[in-house]
């Protein structure tokens, strides 16, 4: 399993959590973004810049995605595209994206991007809090714990 990070829009507090849960976990984390990135030194995290342009970044994690990785995102097509491929995909609030539950994500994203097209003031989500810091952190222990049980059965 190796961790993929939508970096452009991932809070800092996210970057934190998974910074120690790479080390903890001896995951690869590999954070890809359009800016410039200073993660701390590790074996274990990388950052990747990717040429700006609409979609980069996501597609650059789509291509490199293998079964079992998990990428988080707050992107939904991205998402839907990682989850295809047999990743997983965790939300920034600890939302787990799953074959259950990605079409009708990908639905209410794109019914609320028809109504901000019509100039309807759709608003945007609350800040990050420390209830969804918890729910990520919480979501992030389960898979890596799952990783860890699945290796020691190898």
């Amino acid at each position: 399993m190796r961790i993929w990070v939508d970096a452009d829009a991932c809070p800092v507090a996210i970057k934190e959590i998974l910074y120690r849960a790479a080390e903890r976990a001896v995951v690869e984390l590999t954070l890809v973004a359009i800016k410039p990135l200073t993660p701390p030194r590790s074996r274990f995290i990388r950052a990747v810049q990717v040429p700006k342009g609409f979609d980069v970044a996501d597609n650059r994690i789509a291509q490199d995605v293998a079964p079992g990785d998990l990428v988080v995102t707050a992107d939904i097509p991205l998402a839907a595209a990682v989850v295809a491929r047999g990743g997983h995909a965790l939300d920034p609030r600890g939302e787990l994206y799953s074959q259950e539950n990605i079409r009708e994500r990908l639905t209410m994203r794109n019914f609320m991007d028809e109504l901000r097209s019509a100039g309807v003031e759709t608003g945007g989500p609350p800040p990050l809090g420390q209830a969804d810091r918890q729910a990520f952190a919480n979501q992030l222990d389960r898979l890596l714990a799952k990783h860890a049980a699945a290796r020691r059965s190898r």
